[in-house]
Protein backbone atom coordinates (compact mmCIF):
# COMPACT_ATOMS: atom_id res chain seq x y z
CA UNK A 1 0.00 0.00 0.00
CA UNK A 2 1.21 3.39 -0.78
CA UNK A 3 2.82 5.47 1.54
CA UNK A 4 1.28 9.61 1.12
CA UNK A 5 4.54 11.76 1.85
CA UNK A 6 3.54 14.54 3.72
CA UNK A 7 5.44 17.84 4.41
CA UNK A 8 4.90 20.96 6.66
CA UNK A 9 4.10 24.75 5.50
CA UNK A 10 4.28 25.88 8.75
CA UNK A 11 4.57 24.16 12.09
CA UNK A 12 0.97 22.55 12.76
CA UNK A 13 0.31 22.80 9.11
CA UNK A 14 1.32 19.26 7.84
CA UNK A 15 -0.39 18.62 4.13
CA UNK A 16 -0.29 15.67 1.95
CA UNK A 17 2.56 16.04 -1.02
CA UNK A 18 -0.20 15.27 -3.69
CA UNK A 19 -3.20 17.65 -2.97
CA UNK A 20 -6.71 17.11 -4.31
CA UNK A 21 -7.51 19.78 -7.04
CA UNK A 22 -11.37 21.54 -7.05
CA UNK A 23 -10.65 23.47 -9.77
CA UNK A 24 -11.86 20.23 -11.94
CA UNK A 25 -15.27 20.28 -10.25
CA UNK A 26 -16.04 24.09 -10.92
CA UNK A 27 -18.64 25.12 -13.71
CA UNK A 28 -17.01 25.18 -17.72
CA UNK A 29 -15.09 22.35 -17.03
CA UNK A 30 -17.97 19.54 -18.22
CA UNK A 31 -20.10 17.39 -16.39
CA UNK A 32 -19.59 16.35 -12.94
CA UNK A 33 -21.77 14.05 -10.69
CA UNK A 34 -21.99 16.07 -7.92
CA UNK A 35 -23.11 13.29 -5.45
CA UNK A 36 -20.59 10.87 -6.26
CA UNK A 37 -17.82 13.83 -6.87
CA UNK A 38 -18.38 14.21 -2.94
CA UNK A 39 -18.93 10.56 -1.96
CA UNK A 40 -15.38 10.11 -3.27
CA UNK A 41 -13.89 12.85 -1.46
CA UNK A 42 -13.76 10.42 1.25
CA UNK A 43 -11.75 7.56 -0.13
CA UNK A 44 -9.12 10.09 -1.07
CA UNK A 45 -8.99 11.37 2.73
CA UNK A 46 -8.63 7.71 3.53
CA UNK A 47 -6.03 7.00 1.10
CA UNK A 48 -3.98 10.15 2.83
CA UNK A 49 -4.87 12.68 0.54
CA UNK A 50 -6.05 15.07 2.95
CA UNK A 51 -5.25 18.14 1.22
CA UNK A 52 -7.74 19.61 -1.03
CA UNK A 53 -7.43 23.12 -3.21
CA UNK A 54 -10.31 24.91 -4.28
CA UNK A 55 -11.50 28.66 -4.20
CA UNK A 56 -13.72 31.39 -3.70
CA UNK A 57 -13.73 31.38 -7.79
CA UNK A 58 -14.15 28.41 -8.17
CA UNK A 59 -18.11 27.79 -8.74
CA UNK A 60 -19.96 25.33 -6.18
CA UNK A 61 -16.64 23.62 -4.95
CA UNK A 62 -16.16 25.21 -1.58
CA UNK A 63 -19.78 23.94 -0.44
CA UNK A 64 -19.53 20.51 -2.04
CA UNK A 65 -16.10 20.20 0.13
CA UNK A 66 -18.29 21.29 3.09
CA UNK A 67 -20.91 19.26 2.54
CA UNK A 68 -18.09 16.51 2.38
CA UNK A 69 -16.23 17.72 5.87
CA UNK A 70 -20.13 18.15 7.90
CA UNK A 71 -21.05 14.60 6.53
CA UNK A 72 -17.82 13.04 7.74
CA UNK A 73 -17.85 14.61 10.86
CA UNK A 74 -21.41 13.48 11.88
CA UNK A 75 -20.29 10.04 10.83
CA UNK A 76 -17.12 9.91 11.82
CA UNK A 77 -16.55 12.62 14.27
CA UNK A 78 -14.36 15.68 14.55
CA UNK A 79 -11.02 14.28 14.57
CA UNK A 80 -11.55 12.45 11.44
CA UNK A 81 -13.25 15.63 9.53
CA UNK A 82 -10.06 17.78 11.37
CA UNK A 83 -7.71 15.44 9.15
CA UNK A 84 -9.17 17.31 5.92
CA UNK A 85 -6.92 20.44 5.27
CA UNK A 86 -8.35 23.03 2.79
CA UNK A 87 -6.70 25.63 0.72
CA UNK A 88 -8.99 28.21 -0.48
CA UNK A 89 -8.31 31.06 -2.66
CA UNK A 90 -9.38 34.72 -2.09
CA UNK A 91 -9.58 36.36 -5.45
CA UNK A 92 -11.66 39.79 -5.74
CA UNK A 93 -13.45 40.62 -9.02
CA UNK A 94 -11.22 42.61 -11.75
CA UNK A 95 -14.11 45.44 -11.50
CA UNK A 96 -14.07 45.34 -7.86
CA UNK A 97 -10.39 46.43 -7.34
CA UNK A 98 -10.89 50.07 -7.04
CA UNK A 99 -13.18 50.45 -4.65
CA UNK A 100 -13.00 47.40 -2.50
CA UNK A 101 -13.92 47.88 1.22
CA UNK A 102 -11.55 46.29 3.80
CA UNK A 103 -14.88 44.70 5.58
CA UNK A 104 -15.82 43.42 1.61
CA UNK A 105 -12.93 41.73 1.69
CA UNK A 106 -13.45 40.14 5.06
CA UNK A 107 -17.10 39.05 3.95
CA UNK A 108 -15.30 37.06 1.47
CA UNK A 109 -13.42 35.00 4.25
CA UNK A 110 -16.78 34.45 6.20
CA UNK A 111 -18.41 33.14 3.00
CA UNK A 112 -15.96 30.85 2.15
CA UNK A 113 -16.10 30.01 6.29
CA UNK A 114 -19.77 28.94 5.67
CA UNK A 115 -19.46 26.91 2.62
CA UNK A 116 -16.97 25.09 3.78
CA UNK A 117 -18.85 24.32 7.06
CA UNK A 118 -15.39 25.26 9.48
CA UNK A 119 -14.35 27.55 11.85
CA UNK A 120 -10.85 27.82 10.80
CA UNK A 121 -9.70 28.56 6.98
CA UNK A 122 -6.20 26.34 7.08
CA UNK A 123 -4.81 28.78 4.07
CA UNK A 124 -6.15 31.48 1.94
CA UNK A 125 -4.08 32.01 -0.86
CA UNK A 126 -4.61 35.80 -2.25
CA UNK A 127 -4.60 37.06 -5.40
CA UNK A 128 -5.05 40.32 -6.98
CA UNK A 129 -5.79 40.87 -11.06
CA UNK A 130 -4.23 44.18 -11.10
CA UNK A 131 -1.86 45.50 -8.84
CA UNK A 132 -1.80 48.82 -10.56
CA UNK A 133 -5.93 48.99 -9.58
CA UNK A 134 -7.36 49.80 -5.71
CA UNK A 135 -4.65 48.70 -2.94
CA UNK A 136 -3.91 45.23 -2.55
CA UNK A 137 -1.29 45.67 0.46
CA UNK A 138 -4.49 46.43 2.11
CA UNK A 139 -6.82 43.87 0.98
CA UNK A 140 -4.18 41.39 2.56
CA UNK A 141 -3.82 43.32 5.78
CA UNK A 142 -6.94 42.46 6.06
CA UNK A 143 -6.45 38.98 5.76
CA UNK A 144 -3.60 39.06 8.19
CA UNK A 145 -6.45 40.85 10.92
CA UNK A 146 -8.70 37.55 10.08
CA UNK A 147 -5.59 35.18 10.67
CA UNK A 148 -5.40 37.18 14.18
CA UNK A 149 -9.09 36.49 14.74
CA UNK A 150 -8.30 33.05 14.42
CA UNK A 151 -10.62 32.97 11.04
CA UNK A 152 -7.41 32.03 8.86
CA UNK A 153 -4.65 29.46 10.01
CA UNK A 154 -1.70 30.71 7.16
CA UNK A 155 -1.63 33.00 4.42
CA UNK A 156 0.03 31.75 0.40
CA UNK A 157 -0.57 33.75 -2.42
CA UNK A 158 -1.29 32.88 -6.03
CA UNK A 159 0.05 33.51 -9.57
CA UNK A 160 2.88 35.62 -8.52
CA UNK A 161 6.37 35.79 -9.67
CA UNK A 162 9.10 37.15 -7.28
CA UNK A 163 8.46 40.83 -7.60
CA UNK A 164 4.71 40.65 -7.26
CA UNK A 165 5.32 38.57 -3.84
CA UNK A 166 7.75 41.07 -2.75
CA UNK A 167 6.09 44.08 -2.23
CA UNK A 168 4.16 41.32 0.46
CA UNK A 169 6.91 40.27 2.26
CA UNK A 170 8.17 43.64 2.65
CA UNK A 171 5.27 44.94 3.62
CA UNK A 172 5.81 42.44 6.96
CA UNK A 173 3.70 39.37 5.77
CA UNK A 174 4.34 35.87 6.74
CA UNK A 175 3.90 34.10 3.05
CA UNK A 176 3.69 30.62 3.26
CA UNK A 177 2.75 29.17 0.08
CA UNK A 178 2.99 30.43 -3.36
CA UNK A 179 0.64 28.48 -5.96
CA UNK A 180 2.16 28.56 -9.02
CA UNK A 181 1.75 27.16 -12.45
CA UNK A 182 4.11 23.89 -12.87
CA UNK A 183 5.26 20.73 -14.64
CA UNK A 184 7.56 19.02 -17.00
CA UNK A 185 5.68 21.78 -19.83
CA UNK A 186 5.89 24.86 -18.03
CA UNK A 187 8.97 26.05 -15.94
CA UNK A 188 8.42 28.95 -15.60
CA UNK A 189 9.03 28.95 -11.84
CA UNK A 190 12.76 28.10 -12.28
CA UNK A 191 13.24 31.51 -14.04
CA UNK A 192 14.16 32.95 -10.42
CA UNK A 193 10.90 32.45 -8.36
CA UNK A 194 12.32 28.57 -6.72
CA UNK A 195 15.70 30.77 -5.78
CA UNK A 196 13.99 33.57 -4.18
CA UNK A 197 11.22 31.56 -2.56
CA UNK A 198 13.67 29.59 -0.93
CA UNK A 199 15.43 32.76 0.82
CA UNK A 200 12.20 33.84 2.14
CA UNK A 201 10.69 30.11 3.07
CA UNK A 202 8.27 30.18 0.75
CA UNK A 203 7.20 27.17 -0.60
CA UNK A 204 5.71 26.51 -3.75
CA UNK A 205 2.27 24.42 -4.69
CA UNK A 206 2.18 23.34 -8.23
CA UNK A 207 -0.72 23.32 -10.13
CA UNK A 208 -0.83 22.43 -13.71
CA UNK A 209 1.08 19.66 -13.03
CA UNK A 210 -0.74 17.05 -15.50
CA UNK A 211 -1.61 20.04 -18.04
CA UNK A 212 -5.32 19.71 -17.26
CA UNK A 213 -5.02 15.50 -18.43
CA UNK A 214 -2.41 16.05 -21.01
CA UNK A 215 0.15 14.43 -19.24
CA UNK A 216 -1.58 11.01 -19.45
CA UNK A 217 -1.43 7.81 -21.50
CA UNK A 218 -4.72 9.14 -22.86
CA UNK A 219 -2.79 11.49 -25.45
CA UNK A 220 0.47 9.61 -26.05
CA UNK A 221 0.28 8.73 -29.80
CA UNK A 222 -2.98 11.16 -30.65
CA UNK A 223 -3.20 13.52 -33.30
CA UNK A 224 -3.11 16.97 -32.89
CA UNK A 225 -6.70 18.06 -31.56
CA UNK A 226 -6.08 21.68 -32.51
CA UNK A 227 -7.94 24.15 -29.96
CA UNK A 228 -11.74 23.37 -29.89
CA UNK A 229 -12.56 21.91 -26.64
CA UNK A 230 -15.91 22.24 -24.49
CA UNK A 231 -13.23 22.20 -21.54
CA UNK A 232 -11.52 25.62 -21.08
CA UNK A 233 -9.16 23.69 -19.03
CA UNK A 234 -7.90 21.59 -21.88
CA UNK A 235 -8.02 24.53 -23.80
CA UNK A 236 -5.74 26.37 -21.26
CA UNK A 237 -3.11 23.84 -20.98
CA UNK A 238 -3.28 23.19 -24.94
CA UNK A 239 -1.86 26.42 -25.00
CA UNK A 240 1.02 25.73 -23.22
CA UNK A 241 2.12 22.99 -25.23
CA UNK A 242 2.07 25.39 -28.19
CA UNK A 243 4.44 27.53 -25.50
CA UNK A 244 6.32 24.29 -25.84
CA UNK A 245 6.54 23.44 -29.23
CA UNK A 246 5.00 21.47 -32.05
CA UNK A 247 2.54 18.85 -31.25
CA UNK A 248 5.21 16.31 -32.15
CA UNK A 249 7.26 17.62 -29.93
CA UNK A 250 5.28 17.13 -27.01
CA UNK A 251 4.31 13.63 -28.07
CA UNK A 252 8.02 13.10 -27.75
CA UNK A 253 7.89 13.88 -24.00
CA UNK A 254 5.06 11.55 -23.57
CA UNK A 255 6.47 8.64 -25.20
CA UNK A 256 9.61 9.29 -22.72
CA UNK A 257 7.16 9.76 -19.60
CA UNK A 258 5.76 6.59 -20.95
CA UNK A 259 9.61 4.62 -21.47
CA UNK A 260 10.46 5.60 -17.76
CA UNK A 261 7.05 4.73 -16.24
CA UNK A 262 7.48 1.71 -17.92
CA UNK A 263 11.08 1.11 -16.29
CA UNK A 264 9.50 1.63 -13.30
CA UNK A 265 5.97 0.16 -13.44
CA UNK A 266 4.33 2.97 -13.19
CA UNK A 267 1.73 5.03 -15.39
CA UNK A 268 3.01 8.68 -17.48
CA UNK A 269 1.26 10.50 -15.63
CA UNK A 270 2.70 9.18 -12.12
CA UNK A 271 6.43 9.91 -13.56
CA UNK A 272 5.15 13.94 -14.40
CA UNK A 273 3.91 13.67 -10.98
CA UNK A 274 6.74 13.01 -9.73
CA UNK A 275 9.23 14.77 -11.23
CA UNK A 276 7.15 18.73 -10.27
CA UNK A 277 7.86 16.58 -6.52
CA UNK A 278 11.60 16.49 -7.18
CA UNK A 279 12.02 20.28 -8.20
CA UNK A 280 13.23 22.47 -5.52
CA UNK A 281 11.11 23.77 -3.06
CA UNK A 282 8.14 22.33 -3.92
CA UNK A 283 5.87 21.35 -1.20
CA UNK A 284 3.08 19.49 -3.52
CA UNK A 285 1.66 19.26 -6.41
CA UNK A 286 -1.82 19.79 -7.65
CA UNK A 287 -4.21 16.66 -9.23
CA UNK A 288 -7.54 17.64 -10.66
CA UNK A 289 -9.01 13.99 -9.73
CA UNK A 290 -12.69 14.67 -9.33
CA UNK A 291 -13.89 10.59 -8.89
CA UNK A 292 -11.60 7.86 -6.39
CA UNK A 293 -11.31 6.03 -9.42
CA UNK A 294 -8.57 8.18 -10.61
CA UNK A 295 -7.05 7.53 -6.93
CA UNK A 296 -4.52 4.40 -7.72
CA UNK A 297 -2.48 6.27 -10.35
CA UNK A 298 -2.35 9.52 -8.09
CA UNK A 299 -1.32 7.19 -5.20
CA UNK A 300 1.82 5.32 -7.62
CA UNK A 301 3.46 9.14 -7.14
CA UNK A 302 4.53 7.71 -3.95
CA UNK A 303 5.45 3.61 -5.28
CA UNK A 304 8.96 4.66 -6.69
CA UNK A 305 11.66 7.46 -7.40
CA UNK A 306 13.11 8.71 -10.46
CA UNK A 307 16.82 8.15 -10.59
CA UNK A 308 19.46 10.22 -12.28
CA UNK A 309 18.97 8.85 -15.44
CA UNK A 310 15.81 9.27 -15.98
CA UNK A 311 16.21 13.19 -14.37
CA UNK A 312 18.66 13.75 -17.11
CA UNK A 313 16.51 12.30 -19.92
CA UNK A 314 13.79 14.46 -19.13
CA UNK A 315 15.96 17.95 -18.86
CA UNK A 316 17.84 16.84 -22.26
CA UNK A 317 14.24 16.92 -23.80
CA UNK A 318 12.74 20.14 -22.09
CA UNK A 319 16.01 21.77 -23.30
CA UNK A 320 14.49 21.47 -26.92
CA UNK A 321 11.42 22.75 -25.93
CA UNK A 322 10.42 26.59 -26.89
CA UNK A 323 9.01 27.61 -23.54
CA UNK A 324 7.14 28.57 -21.71
CA UNK A 325 9.73 31.24 -20.84
CA UNK A 326 9.61 34.42 -18.63
CA UNK A 327 7.73 35.11 -15.38
CA UNK A 328 5.33 32.79 -13.38
CA UNK A 329 1.59 33.65 -14.97
CA UNK A 330 3.49 36.27 -17.30
CA UNK A 331 1.09 34.89 -20.25
CA UNK A 332 -1.86 34.63 -18.56
CA UNK A 333 -1.55 38.08 -16.93
CA UNK A 334 -1.83 39.38 -20.13
CA UNK A 335 -5.62 40.09 -20.67
CA UNK A 336 -5.59 40.35 -24.63
CA UNK A 337 -3.30 37.54 -25.34
CA UNK A 338 -4.46 34.15 -26.14
CA UNK A 339 -3.78 32.98 -23.25
CA UNK A 340 -5.39 35.55 -20.88
CA UNK A 341 -8.45 36.00 -22.86
CA UNK A 342 -9.64 32.75 -22.10
CA UNK A 343 -9.83 33.79 -18.34
CA UNK A 344 -13.02 34.60 -16.33
CA UNK A 345 -11.97 37.88 -14.37
CA UNK A 346 -15.16 38.10 -12.33
CA UNK A 347 -16.36 35.10 -10.88
CA UNK A 348 -16.65 36.19 -6.95
CA UNK A 349 -19.66 38.86 -6.57
CA UNK A 350 -22.94 37.14 -7.22
CA UNK A 351 -26.43 38.61 -6.49
CA UNK A 352 -27.01 36.93 -3.34
CA UNK A 353 -23.83 38.76 -2.12
CA UNK A 354 -24.88 41.87 -0.56
CA UNK A 355 -22.50 42.67 1.17
CA UNK A 356 -20.24 42.33 -1.93
CA UNK A 357 -22.36 43.94 -4.16
CA UNK A 358 -22.24 47.07 -3.28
Amino acid sequence: MSVVETTDLRPGHSISRVIKGGWQLAGDHGSVDRSAAILDMEAFVDAGITTFDCADIYTGVEEMIGEFIADLRRRRGAEMANRVMVHTKLVPDLTRLADLHADEVEAIIDRSLKRLQIEQLDLVQFYWWDLTLGNAVEGLDVLMECQKKGKIGNLGVTNWDLEQTALFIDAGFDISSTQVQYSVLDCRPTYGLTDWAKQHDIQLLCYGTLAGGFLTDKWLGQPDPGFSFENRSLVKYRLIIDEFGAWEQFQALLTLLKAIGDKHGVSLSSVATRWVLDQPQVAAGIVGARYASHLPKMLETFEFNLDREDHSKIDALQQLSNGPAGKVFGLEANRTSRHGSIMKYNLNTRPQDQVLGR
